[in-house]
């Protein structure tokens, strides 16, 4: 970590003990004992948890920048403080790939764990996921429950191991989520495990541990939380979606959205229109930081119910078939789509498209981002929306659409083509759609502004 950016946390840090709430779960400093609040109390309540679960041999997932900064070292040194053997791997790959997630496979299968920590953003989070997954059932192979119809789609029938994880991004929800998201290197396409038995077992979700955060990647990780609150909030109802499952094991983690998700979805709309800006401009500023973090765990909620659709869905061959572009602020050794960029690049068309199904739901979510729609009328909700949208990502600096991060119109087929094995989410869009169609879609996505 730079000497610069230490100084900031260094300094974020005193500003929160002097306005921290001084009970347990808040009262927690690194600059302090492990363990130890202002008042000399423990407050290491979380991996106590571990113990009462009879955990004796813990894995802590992390990646390479992260296993040197705070959040790491506050969880193992309580990790210590409790007497709880474990051992780290910080090997995870940020956008992780098939070959990513059988590595950590191994080392789970060679550990024979019995309780899991991840400590990162989605990245190491879903390999966490299926790391205990695959751990739990040594003898299937990696494809038995990777999402048909690139790999079998089989259901979660074996106990998992506890699995505690530890959000240090405002983006992913992965903390409240059954979905463990990959490269499939083979198709340069991205895939996944969805079940809800891969759902972690504890979340913990506290702002201190998004301090790292440089600011382009709390805005691609608060793109995230803005299409999740948007996908899920606009997705199929849950009463259109087809075919019912034979079993009620096959059941998909996805329901279609409903009153439930609906309440999640909407406040965390909320949330991102009035932190995401301040949060990504001002690294000081707490209260937007805390709201981000908190929108993040809302939006999973909701998506993690109702699913998300066809941004999604495009964002995967965006991420997979990434040529040489490399996001700014992010430390990797390898192109990089950030997946919240890869997944907003698409929002003005993918709403414009879909606004043709509920548009009163897409004037809804136009007005919380600031549209007034006082005399828009309903068959203007797309543009309105779309419109919307970009003003906002314009507000934020975003590359000018697909172009800007290396495509043009003769990749169209390839993206096209990576996207139609994805029908675990696009078929929760609210209204279907041809290969003419997503291949309109990435035409328009070229050029955002």
């Amino acid at each position: 970590m730079a000497v610069a950016a230490q100084a900031r946390v260094a300094h974020l840090l005193r500003q929160l003990q002097r306005a921290a709430c001084q009970c347990p779960t808040h009262s927690y400093t690194y600059s302090q004992a492990p363990g130890l609040s202002p008042s000399g109390k423990t407050t290491d309540y979380a991996f106590e948890d571990l113990q009462n679960m009879g955990a004796k041999n813990v894995c802590l997932m992390t990646d390479k920048n992260l296993s040197h900064l705070p959040p790491v070292q506050v969880v193992m040194d309580s990790l210590v403080k409790n007497g709880i053997t474990f051992e780290l791997y910080d090997n995870v790959r940020v956008e992780p790939t098939d070959t990513s997630f059988m590595d950590a496979i191994e080392f789970a299968k060679r550990g024979a764990f019995d309780a899991y920590v991840a400590v990162g953003g989605g990245s190491t989070m879903d390999t966490c996921k299926a790391a205990n997954l695959y751990a739990s059932n040594p003898q299937s192979e990696f494809l038995d429950y990777v999402n048909a119809p690139i790999g079998k789609g089989k259901p979660v029938s074996v106990p998992l191991k506890p699995l505690i994880a530890v959000p240090t991004t405002s983006g992913t929800g992965s903390e409240t989520t059954g979905v463990a998201i990959f490269d499939y290197e083979h198709l340069k396409v991205k895939t996944g495990i969805a079940s809800r038995a891969i759902k972690p077992t504890l979340g913990l979700v506290d702002p201190l541990h998004t301090l790292h955060m440089p600011g382009q990647v709390v805005a691609n990780s608060g793109f995230d939380v803005l299409c999740h609150a948007l996908e899920s909030y606009t997705a199929l109802p849950y009463h259109m979606r087809s075919p019912c499952p034979s079993n009620p094991i096959s059941r998909p983690a996805y329901q279609g959205s409903n009153p439930i998700s609906d309440i999640w979805s909407v406040q965390a709309l909320r949330i991102v229109a009035k932190y995401l800006k301040r949060a990504v401009r001002n690294p000081d500023d707490l209260e937007a930081r805390s709201n981000m973090h908190l929108a993040s765990a809302f939006a999973g909620i909701g998506f993690g119910n109702a699913g998300v659709h066809l941004c999604h869905g495009m964002s995967y061959p965006i991420s997979g078939l990434v040529k040489t572009y490399k996001a700014k602020d992010y430390n990797v050794d390898h192109p990089l789509v950030p997946h919240g960029l890869s997944v907003v690049l698409t929002s003005p068309a993918v709403f414009t498209f879909t606004a043709k199904m509920f548009p009163e739901r897409h004037l809804e979510t136009a007005e919380i981002l600031g549209a007034d729609t006082r005399t828009a009328k309903i068959q203007d909700a797309g543009p309105v929306l779309a419109d919307t949208l970009r003003k906002f990502l314009f507000d934020l600096n975003v590359d000018n659409g697909l172009a800007a991060i290396g495509y043009s119109k003769a990749d169209i087929p390839a993206l096209v083509k990576g996207t139609l094995p994805q029908e675990r989410v696009t078929k929760l869009a609210p209204r279907p759609q041809s290969e003419e169609d997503l291949s309109a879609l990435f035409e328009a996505s070229m050029k955002l502004y």
